[in-house]
């Protein structure tokens, strides 16, 4: 921590906020959970979606990684917004234009337009995760901190649990625009609320908005992400894969060149010289990389591989957020008696021991099996997360606190954006290459059966369906369905073995450069 860092006494909350500060933390946390639900239930829909649009695979990859490309972009410039303007306005900004994508989503019916809802769904979300951060950081004292941030994060895992249950419930009744529908009235719910609740904060000495770096950091995270989610598809030698990289890169530097120069820059590239902020960033975009590949991959498993309905797969996820429930509050007092390194790296062994276990699931794995594993990641997320997030945002003053909950958010969105990249392309590549070979086989197989067999396991359940209707041969189709569940656990296999090595290198590595304690002061 910087000596120029203040501390922030609790007289300086107003008293009207400390008196209610619990109860802006449950709204603030419910504000969390819609947005993480958008991202977790969509998980449980793509079969059905698949089902219903035909959506191919690299269209299932865009509308879970759209949202994650704009709303990345836009978290530096949205916090930085909320720090100008006001921190509740934008949320309530963000609010009414994740409610207008929610209505976009329920009308949808093709792909393409999923898609254009899941960016406008996006731009919304980048406004409201980072202001729920910065206005507990500035309505809790410097010693409640730690608490408010270690239940904001636990409820970031309700909303990674919650969206599969409530998806996978109105998917047993009603078509995919629903899983979208019930987000219209929670946020009617939320707007009225933070009226009525949440407190006005800004940035007291109103500096004058970083255009140019706003921009600069727009350019640069949107091209780099969008190179991370393209490569897996295209090609990672493709052209306009690496025009994703090289131009993400070069905006990267001209923004660091510029906010070092600037005399009121949106994001001093200096503070990356503080161990805690620094190091903690890369903590978290890790710990997001491997749980985005867990849900991304495991939802998609528990439903085609192990057959499983959408509700049942969707309860069949809690344990995760049981744990994180149970675990996460108690965060500081765990981090008090052991310390942030130790504790962060047994997160991290944990976790990476419960993707060991799911490297071996299969069609026959049982729950019990899986359970295990899931709540290993719960755990060992709950005391990863919230030591992480509070080094980053205590890095900076009150002044710059949604500026610092967006960093937090960006590294959650960019390990997440490359979470599901990497871990589908792995699992991509090995079904493919199973498929191509055992289609070879198997003569009489028409050449678009074979192109939706081999692009995704949802591919070949549409195909399978299609060939039933069609009156063939119900075995061959039952052989076809055998060896895609196989192909399909294969490639699972490799991804989650090589994010359980990412897991254990990062236990080795990363705690080191952590400070040991929870910083109290700063934000």
């Amino acid at each position: 921590m910087t000596e120029s860092t203040p501390t922030v006494p609790a007289s300086t909350i107003p008293s009207d906020v400390y008196d209610r500060r619990w109860r802006i933390l449950g709204l603030l946390c419910l504000s969390l959970v819609v947005v993480v639900t958008a991202v977790s239930s969509l998980n449980i829909a793509i079969p059905e979606i698949q089902r219903s649009t035909g959506a191919s695979q690299t269209q299932v990859q865009w509308l879970i990684d759209a949202y994650a490309l704009v709303f990345a972009g836009l978290l530096l410039l949205a916090g930085a917004l909320g720090d100008r303007f006001g921190r509740r306005g934008a949320l309530q900004v963000g609010l009414v234009v994740f409610g207008v994508a929610s209505l976009m989503a329920t009308v949808s019916d093709s792909a393409n337009t999923l898609i254009v809802a899941r960016i406008v769904s996006g731009i919304g979300a980048a406004f409201v995760m980072p202001a729920t951060l910065s206005i507990i950081i500035t309505s809790f004292p410097p010693e409640e901190r730690p608490k408010a941030v270690s239940v904001w994060a636990a409820f970031a895992g309700v909303g990674g649990a919650l969206g599969p249950i409530s998806s996978g419930l109105l998917l047993d009744y009603f078509w995919y625009g629903s899983v979208f529908l019930v987000n219209l009235p929670i946020v009617v719910v939320l707007l009225i609320g933070s009226r009525l609740i949440l407190p006005t904060s800004k940035d007291p000495h109103g500096h004058a908005l970083d255009l140019v770096g706003a921009l600069l950091s727009i350019v640069a995270l949107v091209t780099f992400v969008f190179g991370v989610i393209e490569g897996p598809e295209r090609g990672w030698t493709d052209p306009l894969t690496l025009s994703g990289f090289v131009v993400g890169v070069a905006a990267g530097v001209a923004f660091v060149r510029y906010e070092l120069a600037t005399s009121a820059p949106m994001l001093d590239p200096r503070l990356f010289r503080i161990r805690g902020f620094s190091a903690g960033s890369i903590v978290v975009t890790l710990a997001f990389f491997n749980a985005f590949t867990m849900f991304f991959l495991l939802t998609q498993y528990l439903q085609f591989v192990k057959e499983y309905s959408p509700l049942k797969a969707g309860l069949a996820v809690l344990p995760n957020a049981l744990a994180m429930i149970a675990v996460a509050p108690r965060g500081p007092k765990i981090i008090g008696r052991f310390g942030v390194r130790r504790t962060v790296r047994a997160g991290f062994v944990i976790a990476a021991s419960g993707f060991a276990l799911l490297a071996t699931a299969g069609p026959s794995t049982p729950y019990s099996v899986i359970a295990l594993a899931i709540v290993g990641n719960g755990i060992g997320m709950a005391v990863i997360v919230p030591s992480a997030s509070q080094q980053i945002v205590a890095a900076l003053p009150l002044s710059k606190a949604g500026v610092g909950s967006a960093v937090n958010d960006v590294t959650r969105e960019v390990g997440g954006a490359l979470g599901i990249a990497l871990g589908g392309s792995v699992m991509a590549t090995v079904y493919r290459s199973q498929m191509t070979d055992f289609l070879e086989g198997v003569p009489g197989v028409p050449e678009a059966a074979r192109d939706y067999i081999t692009d995704s396991i949802g591919g070949a359940y549409r195909a399978a369906a299609n060939a039933l209707a069609a009156g063939q041969d119900p075995s061959g189709i039952a052989a076809v369905l055998h060896e895609a569940r196989d192909a399909f656990s294969r490639g699972m296999h490799w991804s989650f073995g090589l994010t359980a090595l990412t897991g254990y290198l990062a236990a080795v590595v990363l705690p080191a450069r952590l400070d040991d304690e929870l910083p109290t002061r700063g934000v």
